[in-house]
This record gives structure tokens, C-alpha cells and sequence, in this order.
């Protein structure tokens, strides 16, 4: 069989979220040179991707790269790309032609991740609950990271399609008194309250302030490292409080995802929130507020869901976005 044109050529590949600029080459069917690089650090991508390249060239003996694929954490709908949860706002023209690039393509990177998926070992993922998933069907995808990403994927012949979209920013849904009175609180200070608005590490941390608001306790400032910690050892209870209502709340949205979807396939779990929380995250409320959809809780039971733990899936998810027809924007 012969090989594709990015088994052929060095593939530049990037997954470009709110915090941190994933970068690595794809050649000869294997990924190389994966590095992380703070987004803070840099004016944009083309700064990011140039700085690697430079390292890249210095460091290895593998061709540079004529092409690329970006997964970017943000809408794609002209040249011009926003990042959602950090400062850059740049031209995807203007990035390829800074770059040198003959070919540069950008797509949403949480539609990286969903494509990634079929090619994840059994090792890279861990199941909670469920049966066993249903060959070529329907598969969603969502995660909480510096913002809440959500995907999809349906089969169509011999590819998956994977869906584009910004669920993460859908209403926070509602169940008890406890997310009510949260829920409240946030209103007082946003005019909609999304998913992402509690469902991100920035979320995390806001959580554990309303929560201390709702009780009408003073706290001091924490971040979502320091929580989880907390809560993992079972130093705080409020602390364990916040990532309980947390798991529960990602349950409820995961949920209403497989419902939307019919994601008899499974559901996966990206970001890098959740594979913090290891084998806590089994016992916590998630499952049980996946399942609680009334009349759905049966169909829901049976749903596999899986907790993404691949340290660079996006990456591989890129290399398919520019093999086949994902939703993409191509750079001028």
C-alpha cells in the first residue's frame, strides 16, 4: 500500500490550548520531538511553533517540516483565530507564511482529540462503568482543562467524522438545591453561567470560592492543583466538596452529551483535569449523575465511559484532521 503524504513528508503538528503550546513531528507513521511551551511566554503561534522549529532543527536529523495542522482551542470561522482562554489573535495567512509552511490547516482541538480516539491503545485510556461499547457507534467526546471541550464522532464508511463545536459554553444545567444556591451566587456576577464556567481549572477554583460564599465562610485564595490535593487526601472537606460537585456536574453535562449523540461507542474523558483525580474519580458522583436521566438511566448504564490518559492525543488527532476531510480551516 502506498504510503500517505504524511508518512511521506514531516508533519508540524500542534495542539494550542489556553495554557500550554503542544508541539511535535509526525514522520514515518510515528510522532517525534513532543514539547510543551507556555502560551504566556509567546506573542502567538507562529513565536511558539518558530521556537520549536529551531529546537527541533538543532536536535534532530529528521526533515523539517513543509506542512502543518494546529488544533487550536477556539471557534474557526475566518483567517482570523481567537483563542477563547488566552490572548492570542492572529491570522492562520499570516501564521503559514511566517512559518515558511507550504500547506498549514487548523482545526478545533477538541475535534483533534475526538479524532484521535480510534487510534488510542488500551493502555492510554481506563474505564468507568458501563458495558462494552458499541462497534461504529456514535462516540463523545468532552473535557475539562483550562476551558471545557466537547466533541463527537460518527462513523461514515471507513472514516470517522469528527463534530466542531463550542458545547462547552451551554448552560450550566441544575439538579438539587446545593448547585441551585451555587448557581445563584454565579449569576450575581455573570449574566450565563456555562458549563465551562464551573467545568474548567479556573472553574475549579471559582467552585471553591462560591461554595465558601454560599456557607458564608471566608477562604484563602487556592488553586485547582492545591484543591484537588486537598481533597485526595481528605485534608478539607470543603475542598472535597468542590471536587465532588465537580465530578457530579461533569456526570450531568457528560451525560446529556451521550444522550444528544446516542454515544453507544462510549464516552471519553480528555483535559487535563480528570486523570489528576486517578482512581478517586471512580467513586466520586460522576457515574451515578451520568445515569440519572429518568426514563435514560437504563440506556445511560450501559454506556462505557473511558478517561483519556495519552499524554499527547491531540497531536495524533492532527495527523488524521490532515489526512482526511475533518472540519478545518485552511490557512491563505
Amino acid at each position: 500500500m502506498a504510503k500517505s503524504r504524511a508518512q511521506k513528508e514531516a508533519l508540524l503538528v500542534a495542539d494550542i490550548g489556553g495554557t500550554n503550546a503542544r508541539f511535535g513531528v509526525w514522520y514515518e507513521g510515528a510522532l517525534h520531538g513532543e514539547q510543551a511551551y507556555k502560551c504566556s511566554s509567546y506573542a502567538g503561534p507562529a513565536e511558539a511553533a518558530g521556537a520549536y522549529l529551531k529546537q527541533f532543527r538543532t536536535t534532530s536529523a529528521l526533515p523539517m517540516p513543509r506542512s502543518a495542522a494546529f488544533a487550536v482551542a477556539g471557534p474557526l470561522l475566518e483567517d482570523r483565530v481567537v483563542i477563547t482562554n488566552n490572548r492570542w489573535d492572529f491570522s492562520a495567512a499570516a501564521t503559514r507564511h511566517a512559518l515558511g509552511l507550504e500547506q498549514l490547516i487548523f482545526l478545533n482541538d477538541f475535534t483533534a482529540l475526538a479524532l484521535a480516539v480510534p487510534q488510542l491503545a488500551v493502555s492510554e485510556r481506563f474505564q468507568v462503568g458501563g458495558a462494552a461499547p458499541l462497534a461504529d457507534g456514535a462516540i463523545a467526546v468532552i473535557g475539562p482543562g483550562t476551558g471545557l471541550g466537547v466533541s463527537g464522532l460518527l462513523r461514515t464508511g471507513a472514516h470517522w467524522l469528527a463534530l466542531q463545536g463550542e458545547g462547552g459554553h451551554a448552560t450550566l444545567p441544575v439538579v438539587d438545591a446545593r448547585e441551585m444556591a451555587v448557581v445563584s451566587a454565579l449569576h450575581r456576577r455573570y449574566a450565563h453561567v456555562s458549563a465551562e464556567r464551573v467545568l474548567s481549572g479556573d472553574g475549579l477554583e471559582l467552585l471553591y470560592r462560591t461554595l465558601a460564599e454560599v456557607d458564608g465562610a471566608a477562604v484563602a485564595p487556592i488553586t485547582a492543583g492545591e484543591i484537588t490535593e486537598q481533597a485526595l487526601a481528605g485534608k478539607d472537606k470543603r475542598c472535597a466538596e468542590t471536587v465532588d460537585l465537580f465530578c457530579g456536574w461533569l456526570g450531568n453535562v457528560a451525560g446529556n452529551l451521550a444522550l444528544t449523540l446516542g454515544a453507544r461507542g462510549g464516552v471519553y474523558i480528555g483535559g487535563g483535569i480528570v486523570p489528576r483525580f486517578g482512581g478517586y474519580f471512580a467513586t466520586s458522583p460522576f457515574r451515578q449523575r451520568f445515569e440519572a436521566k429518568g426514563r435514560y438511566a437504563g440506556f445511560l448504564a450501559t454506556l462505557p465511559v473511558y478517561v483519556i490518559t495519552a499524554k499527547y492525543p491531540a497531536l495524533i488527532g492532527c495527523v488524521q484532521a490532515f489526512e482526511h476531510s475533518s472540519p478545518r480551516l485552511e490557512a491563505g
